[in-house]
């Protein structure tokens, strides 16, 4: 008689060294009787046209994860499968499997499958475990929110501080005398200030094998042929140690600036391996903290990286799965063009978005401030529908998930969940993108004309978008001296305004309407 065997589904973005499933699996079973399942599905592939990039490294870092577990004497199967149901059931019942373990996806739509429906759909008992990824499944600030209060992250972010013990002193006060030095986190990047460079990882065969694989799907964007990052937590590490060593100084002063001079400046790009299960998320803050402690980076810049992880990553969790289902087609702004094309080829005269669109679509990754103040300000200054917009950042960006991507994209950058995610829209000017880049210099549009055929399309859809929605905007107190400014414009002005930035949508080029998301 065969004996009972236990498998364990682990999703790609939970390649964790420690599993809760692997954990609860071995209480029961020994390791040779633990059947671990990781599924390579095309459905999800095929979800939207992702980054060819994103593709492979969740493929190369579940090919080298299955390989860790096979020599730490775990029985595992990577499959290639339609979907995620359709390969556990060809999983199940090869192995005659007794039950299923997995842990909790960061992900609604997989989570919905894992806890309503798995069990019946493969006949067996499916446990699912807590989800471990996040620190809020730990310790929750705000366990019971009151239905519809809005709360602010930087109280929340002082509770996960506390908590955890980050950058407190012995009476537990904030070091250094202050929870947030944003305010001085906001220099423009020197003409030629030294950037040193991230780490790169020659491919090795399981690598090259995917990025075969992935060069050949005619449904993705960008290229794979130049793949060169972490794809091992072992080289995750090493980009942690070298952010720590190399840039987390200069990361606090010039942590909103852009640059065509580097794509990266002096952010971390961690956040594709703390998705994945690559890095752990509190790690990557003591390192931080560490390294504060040791006199090698000042308060400014580690506290502002604290706050990124630890704050505002944990508040986009935590508002995920407070508003979802509801938040994917949030639109209060009622946007309702698709996503410009240019977007999604780079092929436009207006100098900022050219640039930041051709980086994401060649190596999938640009920093939040380009993120928030270039593609979701132009975006909700253009009424893009915000669905569009968030399936975009899906698709192009290595480390886009939906439960990062819908908080950020639909709730801060499009402002458009009723105000939970952020107390006011973020728009702004082409000033502010000249003041914060060196995009604007040799553009074809001026960033001081309002109006006009050579005035910014970021000014006239700024002013056009005041005009539009006055009403609304004064009622919100943070949005005053914005509405205020309208003073200045004259009848004629005003109309000028408006008929500029109605022409400039109506010959804009617009991308298709995504699909619907499927379901798994």
């Amino acid at each position: 008689m065969k004996k009972q065997v236990v498998s364990v589904w682990i999703p790609g973005d939970q390649l964790l060294l420690d599993h809760p499933a692997l954990r609860e699996a071995e209480k029961d079973y020994p390791r040779e009787d633990i059947y671990v399942v990781l599924i390579e599905s095309s459905e999800r592939i095929r979800q939207l046209p992702y980054q060819r990039k994103k593709i492979v490294l969740l493929l190369s870092a579940m090919r080298h994860y299955a390989e860790r577990l096979r020599a730490s004497g775990y029985q595992v199967e990577l499959l290639r499968s339609d979907s995620f149901v359709s390969g556990l059931l060809d999983h199940v019942r090869r192995q005659q499997s007794a039950r299923l373990l997995t842990m909790a996806a960061s992900e609604y739509d997989t989570r919905q499958l894992q806890q309503k429906r798995l069990s019946a759909e493969l006949g067996i008992p499916v446990a699912v475990l807590p989800n471990s990824q996040f620190l809020i499944e730990f310790y929750n600030p705000i366990p019971h929110p009151q239905p519809g209060k809005h709360y602010v992250m930087e109280h929340f972010y002082r509770a996960m501080r506390r908590h955890y013990g980050i950058l407190l002193d012995d009476n537990g006060e904030p070091t250094g005398g202050q929870w947030n030095y944003d305010k001085l986190n906001r220099e423009a990047m020197p003409a030629h200030l030294p950037v040193p460079a991230i780490p790169t990882f020659q491919p090795d065969a399981i690598t090259r094998d995917v990025i075969g694989l992935v060069e050949s799907m005619d449904h993705s964007v960008g290229s794979a042929r130049d793949f060169d990052l972490a794809v091992t937590h072992e080289q995750a590490q090493h980009l942690l140690k070298t952010f720590i060593a190399e840039r987390l100084t200069e990361f606090g002063p010039y942590e909103d600036a852009m640059s065509l001079q580097s794509s990266s400046l002096y952010h971390s790009q961690l956040s594709p391996y703390i998705n994945i299960g690559l890095l752990d998320p509190l790690d990557a803050v003591q390192a931080a903290e560490v390294a504060y402690y040791q006199h090698r980076a000042p308060i400014q810049s580690v506290e502002g990286f604290v706050r990124q992880i630890l704050g505002w990553r944990e508040f986009m969790y935590w508002q995920y799965w407070q508003q979802m289902p509801g938040l994917r087609h949030a639109n209060s702004w009622h946007g309702h063009r698709n996503m410009p094309q240019m977007f999604w080829d780079g092929l436009t005269d207006m100098k900022c978005v050219q640039h930041i669109a051709r980086r994401v679509l060649d190596t999938g990754y640009s920093n939040h401030i380009e993120r928030l103040m270039v593609i979701c300000n132009f975006c909700l200054l253009a009424g893009i529908d915000p669905y569009e917009v968030s399936n975009w950042f899906l698709s192009c960006y290595v480390d886009a998930y939906d439960w990062v991507v819908l908080p950020n994209v639909v709730g801060m950058g499009m402002n458009s969940d009723e105000g939970y995610t952020a107390t006011k829209p973020y728009i702004a000017s082409a000033n502010y993108i000249n003041k914060m880049s060196d995009y604007c210099k040799g553009c074809c549009y001026s960033y001081k004309q309002r109006s006009g055929p050579n005035a910014c399309p970021l000014n006239v859809l700024y002013w056009n978008f005041l005009i539009e929605h006055e009403q609304p905007l004064r009622s919100n107190p943070r949005m005053g001296p914005s509405v205020l400014s309208l003073r200045h414009l004259d009848l004629q002005e005003r109309k000028e305004i408006t008929e500029n930035a109605r022409q400039f949508l109506f010959h804009l080029a617009y991308y298709p309407a995504t699909d619907s998301v499927p379901s798994l």
